[in-house]
């Protein structure tokens, strides 16, 4: 019975789903209706959360390299490359100052 419970409960994103809450609210009930023990009741919130935990990263890691691929795909410049064409731009400002000064003083 408890196999039955732990595979319902781990499928999909169901542990990843659950609050501490509701995943002890629950084996307590299985303890009380005597479906499990306590012993077992405390392995399978264990193995719930850590399972949750590492789905959470897993999809944390997948997201940012997704993100992170959309973003570079998007060809963007990053904020150094434009503080860098904003310096280029300065100085080329200053150099057409400069000729345009010497062409109006001949």
């Amino acid at each position: 019975m408890l196999e039955e419970i732990r595979k319902g409960l781990l499928s999909g994103f169901g542990a990843l789903l659950l609050t501490k809450e509701k995943v002890e609210e629950a084996t307590r009930k299985l303890v009380e209706d005597a479906k499990i023990s306590k012993e077992d009741a405390k392995v399978l919130v264990d193995e719930l959360f850590e399972t949750g935990s590492r789905q959470w990263s897993e999809i944390e890691e997948s997201l940012s390299k997704t993100l992170r691929k959309g973003i570079d795909n998007l060809d963007l410049a990053s904020k150094k490359e434009l503080h860098e064409l904003k310096s280029d731009v300065g100085k080329l400002e200053k150099r057409l100052e400069t000729l345009e000064q010497r062409i109006n003083n001949n």
